[in-house]
């Protein structure tokens, strides 16, 4: 895919997941059960943050983190939602892409090979072919030889088998 459609795609994908993500982030804090809920996450999730930029920054870490306060935590974990969402949303179309790329490299490759076995066949029928013809070169050869006909049909003498080297005197 080219990379202008590809980035024409993303931005139809992004525009059209936004106003659903929002939704969700809306209804998210509404929801008694599910505010408590994403509530407890957020803050779960506000210590963890907290103690990996302490532990990365060098300052310590057994220190009493403050919580946010309720409508940032529920702020955070919707707009976690969301970005959860929009990016669920992505990979799924990512996966069905490259599974739909997959199914026809592998009809490609079908036809590919469904071209090519003809093509394999002829050539071991004429590696036959070649074969018997060797052989019955062989045989004339062998004939002619054994009627004295190898002047007359100037035939070239077998290839000698080993080569000798004549030795130099020093």
């Amino acid at each position: 895919m080219s990379g202008p459609v590809l980035k024409l795609q993303t931005l139809v994908l992004k525009t059209l997941c936004k106003p659903i993500a929002n939704r969700l982030k809306k209804q998210a804090g509404l929801h008694p059960r599910f505010r408590q809920l994403i509530v407890n996450f957020a803050q779960a999730n506000h210590r963890f943050q907290t103690n990996m930029q302490r532990h990365f920054y060098g300052h310590a870490t057994d220190v009493e983190i403050l919580p946010l306060n309720e409508e940032k935590a529920v702020q955070a974990a919707a707009d976690l939602i969301g970005e959860l969402f929009v990016f669920s949303v992505a990979g799924a179309v990512v996966i069905f892409e490259v599974q739909r790329s997959a199914r026809s490299e592998a009809r490609k490759e079908e036809l590919r090979r469904l071209e090519i076995e003809p093509m394999a066949q002829k050539d071991e029928e004429l590696a036959r072919e070649v074969e018997l013809l060797k052989h019955k070169l062989v045989e004339l050869e062998h004939l002619a030889r054994g009627r004295g006909l190898n002047g007359h049909f100037n035939f070239k003498p077998p290839p000698a088998t080993e080569y000798v080297k004549p030795a130099t005197p020093h």
